[in-house]
């Protein structure tokens, strides 16, 4: 283990009136290093530059050195300064003991958190070693980091002053420049760069768009199953969420919970977590009505980049004529998702808004990080990247049907989807998808249940499969393990399966018997029963 060599001035508290300097200086070192202040191994100032700092002799710094050395607490060496012990003497009268965790110190009253504080939820995102089937990740071992790192090393070689100092709220305009002629090109997405905002994800778009259409109370229709971390963010702001029931063709229109929605939030392109696509007919239907409602719609651009087949629909906004229509995308699935960079597309007239709200939140986007991406894209690297791995997850989705059309028939059947990076799969016949995921995790199987997604009563449970994250040979391992759970009759009805439901109504919604809405004004109108639900700790995370 190498040293660590303490950048900054160690702080010691000030010294009781009478209190000789060395003993002084002894005790507060020892007392910062037993707090865990200074860490085992790091490299303490050297003598020099205590004295200095403390105005003290190099003599008393010195004695109070060796105290400490003949204590066991630091070691010394010619050529490598003072360093604090790896094993402190504390720790090997502990040997043999049961560690003891330290409590935090208690307060006597709670604390005392904003209407938003105590509404916020944690939305966890899913850690540890990859295997089948997980999802909302790409195969991150096919990433060019090769590339990358040179494309970066060429950024920061030219990178000038102006690069450090920073950038205008709605980002790195070369960055804007290049989003927008992607969009326009390959979504059909209609905008020019002054309407791109670069944002972290879309996670962080969301937030963005709350804050500025969103008032506690109002309501928010979204697609039931749908993202749990959309409902997070929307739920925090104190906004009503209204689940709407999905069919063949996407969102329905004529279910009560549109009535007096303030925002529509879709995945028109790849709905999540189901995998289908709006048709034209009910987009241009959806955008009808929100130009005659007033209400905005939130499209989030899913997993739109990596289609198998059938034809690609233009995105929603492109057919918005009206300004209805906030446009978010990320680039997490499509590169890595640590690189924490995301687009939102807005009306023009709300360019300024957008731009006050960066301004006071994250000021802008990592600059130089904006610079590197904005060169990988237009050097061509990005639309090669796409091409390949299009490639490869196809290939993965086709070999993870064909084992499940062999190991799979009548325990789960697995849909056949035309893009994104996950299919989902239908139990038998009562199974639960909770039991189903478990038994699949003592076989080292990562899926998830549709459950999860829904706010209503499942119709017909199911699991969440993703295809892209791992090789053929995990897909096959997977689909085996996978088949044997299910055969061990841990989730299994004994019932002959039910016809698929989803394709009139997935989640049973409670609905009152009404005709299609008619349109209504932005501001909450009260319109239809409010549905409380108990509140479930969101297990469905995904890097957005």
């Amino acid at each position: 283990m190498s040293r660590q060599t303490a950048q900054l001035a160690l702080m010691l508290p000030p010294a009781e009136p009478g209190t000789p300097a060395g003993r002084w200086l002894y005790a507060a070192l020892r007392t910062a290093i037993l707090e865990g202040r200074i860490r085992p191994g790091a490299r303490l100032p050297s003598t020099r530059d205590l004295a200095r700092h403390y105005g003290l002799s190099r003599g008393t710094i010195v004695g109070a050195f060796d105290q400490l050395k003949s204590e066991g607490y630091v070691e010394a060496s010619v050529g490598s300064g003072t360093c604090l012990a790896k094993t402190l003497p504390e720790a090997l009268l502990e040997v043999g003991r049961p560690a003891r965790p330290r409590s935090p110190a208690t307060r006597g009253r709670p604390r005392r958190l904003s209407e938003y504080g105590r509404r916020v939820s944690l939305f966890e995102n899913r850690a540890g070693p990859v295997r089948a089937f997980r999802t909302n990740q790409p195969a991150l071992d096919l990433f060019p980091t090769t590339l990358w790192a040179q494309v970066a090393a060429r950024r920061l070689r030219r990178a000038s002053t102006s690069h450090l100092l920073g950038c205008d709220p709605m980002g790195y305009q070369p960055l804007r420049e290049a989003v927008a002629d992607y969009l326009t090109t390959s979504r059909g997405v209609c905008c020019v760069p002054q309407q791109v905002a670069i944002v972290s994800g879309v996670q962080e778009a969301l937030d963005l768009v709350a804050r500025l259409f969103l008032d506690p109370g109002d309501r928010v229709a979204m697609e039931d199953p749908g993202y749990v971390g959309a409902r997070l963010v929307f739920e925090a702001c104190g906004a009503t969420v209204a689940p709407v029931p999905l069919d063949d063709e996407g969102i329905t229109l004529g279910d009560a919970s549109l009535h007096g929605a303030r925002m529509v939030y879709v995945t028109p392109a790849h709905q999540f977590p189901l995998g289908v696509g709006m048709s034209l007919q009910r987009r241009l239907a959806l955008l009808e009505w929100a130009r005659a409602s007033g209400a905005m719609i939130l499209e989030d651009d899913y997993d739109s980049e990596y289609r198998y087949s059938g034809r690609p629909v233009p995105a929603l906004q492109g057919l918005d004529r009206h300004g209805q229509v906030i446009f978010a995308g990320s680039f997490s699935k499509v590169l890595f998702p640590s690189l924490r960079m995301g687009y939102l597309v807005v009306p023009s007239d709300l360019v300024d808004r957008v731009a006050a709200v960066q301004s006071v939140t994250r000021r802008h986007a990592p600059l130089l990080e904006q610079a590197v991406l904005a060169d990988f894209i237009v050097g061509g690297h990005f639309g090669r990247h796409i091409r390949r791995m299009r490639e490869v997850y196809a290939e993965r989705l086709s070999v993870l049907l064909e084992s499940a059309r062999g190991r799979l028939t009548g325990l789960l059947e697995v849909s056949p989807v035309e893009a994104g990076l996950q299919t989902v799969g239908w139990l038998r016949g009562r199974s639960d998808g909770e039991a189903a995921a478990n038994a699949a995790a003592r076989r080292e199987v990562e899926v998830t249940p549709l459950s999860r997604y829904g706010q209503g009563k499942v119709g017909r449970s199911g699991l969440l499969l993703g295809f892209a994250a791992v090789d053929t040979q995990e897909i096959r391992r997977g689909v085996r393990e996978l088949a044997t759970a299910l055969e061990e009759g841990i989730v299994s009805s004994g019932r002959s399966p039910p016809p698929n439901r989803f394709r009139h109504q997935l989640i049973e919604t409670p609905r009152a018997d009404v005709s299609p809405p008619t349109p209504s004004t932005p501001e909450r109108d009260g319109h239809g029963p409010s549905r409380s639900r108990p509140r479930r700790t969101p297990r469905a995370g995904s890097d957005r």
